[in-house]
């Protein structure tokens, strides 16, 4: 030990270097405080630049126990970690708080070494590097961290940032805790699984979340969609909005938001049905039927499938009017609404596109179910029984039946089934018409 004491005090004169050991030339110029301590801690070495990293003069230091570094010496972190090289002889590392010479309180990164030397006892090498501005930093940046996190959670949305890879599989790489509160989902859950978030979406809505992401992919546009969320209270709509961010080796991320918007969609929902509904009798108007008949068409044209449509008229209707009056025929008009309703399916489409005029749309239906759901409906209408001046109102209904294919329009099966109607009509009323490929019972009731 003698020739690198010397060799340190030449460091400390400020003497050549000149040949001096790579390992002198590190303790030299390490960029903080190094001590060597013998096995009871105490110190035996510092290195030259000691004083103005760890803030106290080696004389001061040299030959007292390192802990007084510490700022609690007798019970402090630097004692126990000491001990517990000592004690394990394997190196121990952390970032230790000790006080400087004037007082002040600096952050140290310390890490100790365990020397062992044949049978002699172990020495221990300390080296400290000062991280107070790093670790000031850190507990800023914490603090202002948690303050975000905070202001986020109390956001009324989620936030979330969604991956997709080469192969097109999604996953969430953030989730922000409104999941939680706004739709009982656990963001950890939805990250590590994201069927579990995913997977809550209708087919339709998921190919439509797949379209839009498709797209945002190409045009690194913002996409906004409006999408179902399966959860055990029931569906619920939500509104997603995103950024993508730049493509890299493949993949593509987007941040966004998440914001439930059910009460809106309810109202939307409501204002719909007012307006596209007929007052009376509550069924479909002519601009409703026409949308929604337009989506069912195209539906069905994806899939190859035929729909069934059939227009409706009541019998004699004026004479009704004529007879009982306005109010009676109102009456009328409602329970025969209310009796379609009754024979229909609730995914059929039913509407008034007249005074007495109807039209009803059979989904998923080939044409001889339709006839037989139709024929239930015609037989209905037919044991209607209303009282009016203390008289018995009874009524039918004439139905003209047409099916459209695949490549058909609306307005062509309207067409249709318009002629199919004349037909029933001038064929003695209360009964349907319909193609001519259909076999059934004989018109006549």
């Amino acid at each position: 030990m003698l020739p690198l004491r010397k060799r340190w005090q030449r460091w400390w004169r400020g003497e050549s270097t000149a040949g001096v050991g790579l390992d002198a030339l590190l303790l030299a110029h390490y960029p903080g405080a190094v001590m060597l301590l013998d096995d009871q801690g105490v110190v035996c070495e510092v290195n030259p630049a000691f004083e103005r990293h760890a803030g106290y003069p080696p004389e001061q230091l040299l030959g007292r126990r390192a802990v007084m570094l510490d700022i609690d010496p007798l019970r402090g972190d630097f004692a126990q970690a000491l001990e517990q090289c000592l004690a394990t002889r394997r190196a121990w590392q952390g970032v230790l708080l000790c006080r400087r010479a004037d007082g002040s309180l600096r952050h140290q990164t310390t890490m100790i070494q365990p020397l062992q030397q044949g049978e002699a006892p172990p020495r221990l090498l300390v080296m400290q590097y000062d991280v107070t501005g790093m670790r000031e930093r850190e507990l800023r940046e914490r603090h202002q961290l948690t303050r975000l996190e905070g202001s986020v959670a109390r956001m009324p949305g989620v936030l979330f940032r969604l991956r997709q890879d080469g192969e097109g599989r999604l996953e969430f790489l953030y989730l922000s805790e409104g999941l939680q509160s706004l739709f009982g989902l656990a963001p950890e859950q939805c990250m590590d699984a994201p069927q579990s978030l995913l997977g809550r979406l209708p087919d339709e809505d998921r190919q439509r979340l797949e379209a839009v992401l498709a797209q945002s992919t190409v045009s690194l546009a913002p996409w906004q969609l409006d999408f179902r969320l399966s959860l055990p209270r029931g569906l619920r709509w939500v509104e997603a909005r995103a950024t993508p961010l730049a493509r890299r080796e493949g993949e593509q991320m987007w941040d966004g938001v998440l914001i439930d918007i059910d009460e809106r969609k309810q109202v939307e929902q409501r204002i719909q049905r007012l307006v596209g509904t007929d007052m009376l009798t509550g069924a479909l108007n002519r601009r409703a039927f026409l949308e929604q008949g337009e989506a069912a068409l195209a539906r069905s044209a994806r899939h190859g499938q035929t729909l069934s449509l059939a227009m409706l008229d009541l019998d004699h209707f004026k004479a009704l009017n004529d007879t009982y009056g306005h109010a009676a025929g109102d009456l009328a008009l409602q329970a025969f609404a209310t009796t379609c309703r009754e024979s229909l399916r609730p995914y059929d489409l039913f509407a008034r596109i007249g005074g007495e005029e109807f039209v009803v749309l059979l989904v998923d239906s080939r044409p001889e179910e339709a006839w037989a759901i139709l024929e239930r409906l015609r037989q209905a209408v037919a044991a209607i029984e209303l009282e009016a001046d203390g008289e018995t109102i009874r009524f039918t209904v004439s139905l003209g039946l047409a099916v459209l294919s695949a490549d058909g329009s609306l307005d062509a099966g309207l067409g249709q089934a318009d002629r199919a109607l004349y037909r029933a009509k001038h064929s003695g009323r209360n009964r349907i018409c319909g193609p001519e490929s259909l076999v059934q019972a004989p018109d006549m009731p």
